[in-house]
């Protein structure tokens, strides 16, 4: 039996409200970021929107849940030949991508209320797990490959690659404009992955 209209309608809702999310995420920020703004930007009632999520940060935890499974889903889809370096090199210059056209919110290091109730948030945890998981054995398979510096702690490696998604280096060169989207990508792809390969 297929899914109901009714259903089919909610869900593309949910996804056009997490669409929404996102980019006010980016734009504000979690502390800056309201429930009327949500509900404005999808075009829908205050009311409308609390049957979807409970509070903004339910909000929050489904946009970057849903991120997080796009990242995964993104390093399932690399070959499986494609040297651990090479994988790392792909998912951030995929999520900077993602960050030009205003998909990844800011991180939830930007907000102390926003870190609480993600720590609570089963959902999320799970999926933020198996991503650092994924990213710590890419670390190491590169490590093993011979092919990144004894000099930079796996740590400092993981979180640079979370935290360039977020850089705020990205507004400020589009602001710029001089250069196209692409070579923000690979000027920032090389300027990360530079300091972290082996000589």
């Amino acid at each position: 039996m297929g899914i109901s209209f009714k259903k089919q309608q909610f869900d593309a809702r949910e996804e056009a409200i997490i669409d929404a999310v996102n980019h006010l995420l980016s734009e504000k920020g979690f502390d800056l970021m309201t429930m009327d703004d949500v509900a404005d930007r999808v075009g829908i009632a205050k009311g409308s929107l609390y049957k979807h999520f409970s509070s903004k940060e339910k909000l929050a935890a489904a946009a970057l849940t849903r991120l997080l499974k796009a990242t995964l889903e993104e390093l399932d889809q690399l070959p499986a030949e494609m040297p651990a370096v090479e994988q790392l090199k792909h998912i951030l210059a995929w999520s900077l991508r993602l960050r030009l056209q205003g998909g990844v919110p800011h991180l939830p290091s930007t907000s102390v209320s926003l870190q609480r109730s993600l720590m609570l948030n089963l959902d999320y945890m799970t999926v933020a797990l198996r991503v650092n998981k994924r990213f710590h054995g890419l670390v190491a398979k590169a490590r093993s490959d011979g092919a990144l510096t004894p000099e930079v702690p796996d740590d400092v490696l993981v979180f640079t690659l979370y935290s360039r998604a977020c850089d705020p280096t990205v507004d400020f060169l589009i602001r710029d404009n001089k250069l196209s989207h692409e070579q923000i990508v690979d000027a920032i792809v090389y300027a990360t992955m530079g300091g972290f390969l082996a000589r």
